[in-house]
């Protein structure tokens, strides 16, 4: 019975390889850089409110769009990499006086920690429907509202009261977390149509 002989790779086709491979693991690298660079520029846009400890920032925003854009994969990763760097002491947080674990730890750590998993849920909605703009806002809105959840349980455990925590964690924002889903489910819906085009 013959055997297969194993044809030796050239040193061009080996180095053709290596190169495409390197290039598979950048490439996802560098979306995930560019997106927690991108939430942490969001982040800085920021407007304190004197009724609670929570600004009003966009950084709701960055996960709506990043979640609608990329994988559910890339989209959790990106926020996991958000959240390691804000942990390690980079500025990438809404500005405060916390910095590093201690605003994990703090009155909007709740909002932060609800990022990678409503990244990945919003992804997930978005890739499993027809991909029009209603089910773009219907699957920000999703994760939107597990943002707003997790922030609102977050607080009500420091605050120890949940009433208090409602108005200061989920009612004062939602006018304008309507105009980030909004804005969001229109970046994806205008983005799938050019890709139809194959534009």
């Amino acid at each position: 019975m013959s055997k297969e002989l194993a044809v030796p790779l050239s040193p061009s086709a080996s180095t053709s390889a290596a190169a495409s491979r390197a290039a598979r693991l950048l490439r996802p690298a560098a979306i995930v850089l560019a997106g927690s660079l991108f939430a942490a520029a969001c982040a800085h846009i920021a407007i304190p409110l004197f009724f609670t400890p929570v600004p009003l920032t966009l950084q709701p925003f960055a996960v709506l769009l990043l979640g609608l854009l990329l994988t559910p994969r890339l989209a959790a990763a990106t926020f996991g990499a958000y959240l390691l760097e804000g942990a390690a002491g980079l500025p990438v947080f809404a500005p405060s006086a916390l910095g590093g674990v201690a605003h994990l730890l703090g009155p909007t750590g709740g909002y932060l920690l609800a990022y990678p998993l409503a990244a990945a849920l919003i992804s997930y909605l978005w890739r499993s429907s027809r991909r029009t703009f209603a089910f773009a806002a219907l699957s920000a809105a999703a994760g939107d509202l597990l943002i707003l959840a997790c922030g609102w349980l977050w607080l009500s455990m420091l605050t120890h009261s949940a009433q208090p925590a409602l108005a200061m964690a989920i009612l004062p924002f939602l006018p304008g977390e309507a105009l980030k889903i909004a804005a969001a489910a229109g970046i994806a819906a205008g983005a799938q149509r050019l890709r139809r085009r194959g534009i």
